[in-house]
């Protein structure tokens, strides 16, 4: 416990010090600004820190979750972040970066205000690499997909989403190649009006979902292009393909799934409007709910995500703007299981003074195994 409040208090002190600078940037603080000078190493050094801090209360009806530790607020994805950019030679850079996921109440042992085992923190990311304007950027480590960054980034821009799309919806989106994927080189470079990514997954560990099973990444790789058609419109297009198996350590079956997900994305920001519409179809990517290796992984599903919102803004009495918009998704296995789901909601976003936001979302939920609606509140900090 002892050391538990150390780590919180030097993780709450480097907020409330970069909180405190950030109240006039309201950005990233750089620590160390670089300005190469010919017999100064540290000169070449760019260093910034951030992050987010999200306590947030979602309220299912119903008694889905009844008693559940969400009901009575937990952890929304706080997280903190520091990048280097280190400048070699030339256009030439060496650049880092890692971001440290924080489960505050469980940090404190706030009972029933955080999932029963649930990690204090957790390596959201660390990659490092060269970065280059005229070659691109080159990065291995732990990081956002090419399939996120080009489609699912897009449309993951509310609080209760990601339902519908495959970054949110494999066996585990740090293993499957599909989110913030491990062990992975990753490269991008722009080309006119186009950021064009390819990426490499290479074998990991074995990851246990606690049924028992064991599923492994044995490889794979990525595809992808972000299109800037205007200013405020962008289509990003997405292939991943990951080669895995699921292997049962008690009775020694095992099978080889080669999982593909498909996906594409629009993103149309005109004047105050944010639109921005998505869908992917998945094969032998989504979970099935059955504890058979041989039939672990649905064939084909397909899922989609949508959002129309329009900033109003204020600029009086400590608040920004506001956005009310309208969002949804919709999830369906073709085969493999039975199951649907369907969101459709309304929400309404506050952005204050000083980094602070606030926002509620109400969604109406249909769906083959009877979720109630959400009633979701989040509050935000970030710096």
């Amino acid at each position: 416990m002892l050391t538990k409040m150390r780590v919180l208090s030097r993780t709450l002190g480097l907020a409330l010090l970069v909180g405190g600078a950030s109240f006039a940037a309201q950005a990233e603080i750089t620590v160390i600004k670089q300005d190469p000078q010919a017999g100064d190493p540290l000169s070449r050094l760019n260093f910034t820190v951030g992050g987010s801090i999200r306590p947030q209360f979602n309220n299912m009806t119903g008694d889905g979750d009844k008693g559940s530790y969400k009901r009575n607020g937990f952890d929304g994805g706080s997280r903190f972040r520091f990048k280097a950019d280190y400048y070699l030679f030339d256009d030439i850079s060496w650049v880092g970066y890692y971001e440290l996921g924080v489960n505050i109440p469980a940090l404190f042992n706030w009972d029933d205000h955080y999932a029963p085992g649930a990690n204090d923190t957790s390596r959201r990311m660390l990659y490092t690499g060269l970065q280059s304007k005229t070659w691109g950027k080159l990065t291995f480590g732990q990081q956002n997909s090419v399939y996120y960054d080009a489609v699912g980034a897009k449309t993951d821009i509310w609080d209760y989403d990601m339902l519908g799309q495959a970054s949110g919806n494999g066996i585990n989106g740090d293993y499957d190649g599909s989110y913030r994927s491990r062990k992975m080189l990753k490269y991008k470079n722009t080309f006119g009006d186009a950021d064009v990514y390819a990426s490499y997954l290479f074998s990991d560990s074995e990851y246990l979902p606690g049924n028992g099973l064991r599923y492994k990444r044995q490889g794979g790789g990525s595809l992808a292009v972000d299109y800037h058609l205007t200013p405020d419109l962008s289509w990003g297009a997405a292939w991943n393909y990951t080669r895995a198996e699921m292997r049962n350590p008690g009775n020694g079956d095992a099978k080889r799934y080669d999982q593909n997900i498909y996906g594409t994305a629009l993103s149309w920001k005109p004047d105050s409007w944010t639109f921005t519409l998505g869908g992917g179809y998945y094969q032998n990517f989504l979970p099935t709910k059955k504890v058979d290796v041989h039939n672990y992984f649905a064939g084909d599903a397909w899922g989609i995500e949508y959002l129309a919102g329009y900033t109003i803004p204020v600029n009086q009495y400590a608040l920004k703007s506001f956005m009310p918009y309208v969002m949804g998704d919709r999830l369906e296995f073709v085969n493999g299981r039975d199951y649907q789901r369907i969101d459709n909601g309304v929400g309404i976003t506050f952005q204050l003074d000083y980094g602070f936001r606030v926002d509620y979302e109400h969604v109406f939920t249909s769906s083959t195994d009877n979720l109630g609606d959400m009633n979701l509140v989040r509050l935000r900090y970030d710096f």
